[in-house]
């Protein structure tokens, strides 16, 4: 799998992750809060990843 792919996957992954925290914000605060970090840990590496 070549560097690039794998930076895609991960700001897929954040994407998704985000969704998650939109789609759970209203019910469930601290899980929505528990995905928005995963999600910048997500973005963070795939901009880590790149670098």
């Amino acid at each position: 799998m070549s560097n690039s792919t794998i930076a895609v996957l991960l700001f897929a992954l954040g994407g998704f992750l985000i969704g998650g925290v939109y789609a759970t914000w209203k019910s469930v605060k601290f899980l929505a809060v528990v995905l928005g970090l995963a999600a910048l840990l997500a973005i963070g590496g795939a901009i880590a990843w790149l670098a």
